[in-house]
């Protein structure tokens, strides 16, 4: 038996190809969206006390991701001079606010890794909002991304902001306010690829796909999408055949080459749109799952498509649709691929896993505590194991493979609803007021 476990546990880690001690994480999700980042020194038990390298107080609100170049930690925030309502836990409906009245102030922060301590603060824009937003929502929602020379911090229906890695703006773009669905606001980060950084703007008065020259600024194309409002940032597939930039959206995925150019596109979403896609054994993962819906699909998608490519009724896969499973898609977590699995994480606190690369069912949903409460943030995976972090500040630890384990929880009992970022034997939490460095001592 114990030759046999060691065998397991030597396959599956072959099996995982992924990046060895990770020295950067420069976007949501770390590079390639994986979420993935294996180093034996990463912390697998945590506190607000326990193995906490630092942890720093950071001013406003913001539930974008921290990222990590080198020495320093970027994120944003957005200050309210008057008075916050604090968010309120789970899911629930009238979420919608009025537009709050009181100045305020848009900030990009500088964080030493070593130490903690704020290297540097940027206000960007100060004002009165002329957007609302849910009240799980954020002004501070898309998750800057940084090439290793600059940081591009974009806000949504306010501007993006460019700066060097010491703090220095290069030049920024404005953007004209949007109405979006409900008056829940923004979320869709950008993306960088080469020398071109692309945004998408689905609101619900005009959307559109934007590309700049990321060192000048300068606009070299932008294409109009009849999509309407969605959430899930755009991701670059590099899939042997070409390279193509997918955006989800509820009425059609569309996937376009770098000049802007439709390729394909799909229909057949949930009624909202966020998790963000991510590829794995040359295969693309789109998924969406409002939970308000019968309909919560996950498809798996084969490089090289052209033309409409949407399954037809009563069909679960065609030519380039490689698998497809109606009712595994998540609301708000992005699903992860370890090891040879696809594993789900789901708002109200299930856990699935199905094969990647046919969409078998490997175990179905599986309660990861009857006391836990919602998911927003997104799982993230090393060293054979899976981290599920709750609203609640509950990081739970799930036994990867294909039988459901749960072997531990860590507390640091305050709201979270960020994606960690890991990087250098460390995890980078932001909760709703701190930014933690969890590390081994």
């Amino acid at each position: 038996m114990m030759v046999r476990c060691l065998l397991s546990l030597t396959l599956f880690c072959a099996a995982s190809v992924v990046a060895v001690a990770q020295t950067h994480w420069p976007q949501f999700r770390g590079a390639q969206s994986l979420g993935v980042a294996e180093d034996p020194t990463l912390p697998e038990k945590w506190s607000a006390t326990e193995n906490v390298a630092w942890k720093t107080e950071i001013p406003g609100i913001g539930w974008s991701s921290p990222i990590v170049w080198g020495n320093q930690v970027f994120l944003t925030s957005v200050i309210n001079s008057g008075d916050t309502e604090p968010p309120k836990k789970g899911l629930y409906f009238g979420g919608e606010r009025p537009i709050p009245p009181a100045e305020h102030r848009w900030m990009v922060y500088a964080v030493n890794f070593q130490t903690g301590k704020v290297m540097w603060e940027r206000e960007v824009h100060k004002g009165i909002p002329a957007f609302s937003r849910h009240l799980k929502n954020s002004y501070a929602s898309e998750t800057p991304v940084t090439d290793g020379e600059r940081i591009y911090a974009y806000f949504g229906n306010v501007g993006l902001f460019v700066f060097d890695l010491k703090g220095k703006l290069l030049w920024k773009q404005a953007f004209d306010a949007k109405k979006t669905r409900f008056g829940w606001g923004t979320a869709a980060s950008p993306v960088v690829y080469k020398d071109k950084l692309f945004i998408v703007v689905d609101n619900d008065e005009q959307s559109y796909l934007v590309a700049y020259d990321k060192k000048s600024g300068k606009q070299l194309w932008k294409v109009d999408r009849e999509i309407g409002t969605n959430w899930a940032t755009p991701y670059i597939w590099e899939n042997g055949q070409r390279v193509e930039l997918v955006i989800p959206g509820t009425k059609a995925v569309r996937s376009y080459d770098l000049d802007g150019k439709t390729l394909w596109e799909f229909k057949g979403m949930s009624s909202i749109a966020i998790p963000v896609p991510f590829s794995k054994f040359g295969l693309l993962y789109i998924a969406s799952g409002y939970v308000g819906d019968q309909h919560r699909p996950v498809y798996a998608i084969k490089p090289g498509a052209s033309g409409d490519i949407s399954l037809k009724s009563g069909e679960t896969s065609n030519q380039f649709i490689a698998w497809y499973q109606r009712q595994a898609g998540p609301y708000n977590p992005s699903p992860i691929v370890y090891g040879d699995l696809y594993y789900t994480l789901f708002d109200r606190g299930f856990f699935t896993a199905h094969d990647a690369k046919t969409g078998k069912e490997v175990y179905g949903k599986q309660r990861i505590d009857p006391a836990a409460g919602a998911f927003t943030s997104s799982p993230w995976a090393y060293n054979g194991k899976i981290f599920a972090l709750s609203e609640d500040g509950d990081t739970f630890v799930i036994q990867a493979g294909s039988e459901y384990k749960l072997i531990g929880k860590n507390s640091l009992d305050e709201m979270c609803m960020a994606t960690p970022a890991i990087a250098k034997g460390s995890l980078i939490i932001r909760t709703a007021t701190r930014l933690y460095r969890i590390s081994k001592k």
